[in-house]
């Protein structure tokens, strides 16, 4: 087979490839998984070479189906699209293990007591007053920390339940 892309390296769609590729040699050059995609070969080379300043969002959610790499649109979202760099997604790929542990961490009754008081105590009136405004700061940053958390979650579970190599197209 040809050359890995050194320029490519460190590139996500490029890195997603080649781990599909693995699984599916019709992924192993750009000029086959460009027709694999329906897309040019340019227009996947300048993906790859992190040289096109957008990728196109069905391009990039067809590639996450095809590579089957989930995590890729999480990065999308973080990275490239302008609405979803504001949400709290995660765009590591952990074992099921860690993701585990933390999420169970951070849903310990206690800690969920305390986000649920600080709350009540917020809302109770029916206003934020700045005097609330840092223990609202506190319980946001619980509940971004905890949507990453579950956000990996989801990640590892879809690369799971499709690990099947349906999304390889080779079923």
């Amino acid at each position: 087979m040809g050359r890995d892309a050194t320029k490519a390296a460190g590139n996500p769609w490029y890195q997603a490839r080649k781990k599909a590729a693995e699984y599916d040699d019709r992924l192993c050059s750009r000029e086959s998984a460009a027709e694999q995609l329906g897309m040019s070969v340019s227009s996947l080379a300048d993906a790859e070479l992190g040289n096109t300043k957008f990728m196109p969002v069905d391009k990039a959610v067809l590639m996450a189906d095809r590579y089957n790499a989930p995590w890729l649109l999480n990065h999308y979202c973080l990275n490239e699209c302008p609405i979803g760099c504001r949400h709290s997604l995660s765009d590591e790929v952990v074992g099921i293990d860690r993701v585990t542990v933390k999420l169970l961490k951070s849903l310990k009754t206690e800690k969920l007591g305390d986000v649920k008081d600080t709350l009540l105590d917020i809302a109770a009136d029916g206003k934020i007053t700045e005097d609330e405004k840092p223990a609202l700061q506190e319980v946001l940053t619980y509940l971004d920390d905890l949507a990453k958390t579950v956000s990996e979650l989801k990640t590892i579970g879809e690369m799971a339940l499709h690990e099947d190599g349906d999304a390889h197209g080779t079923k």
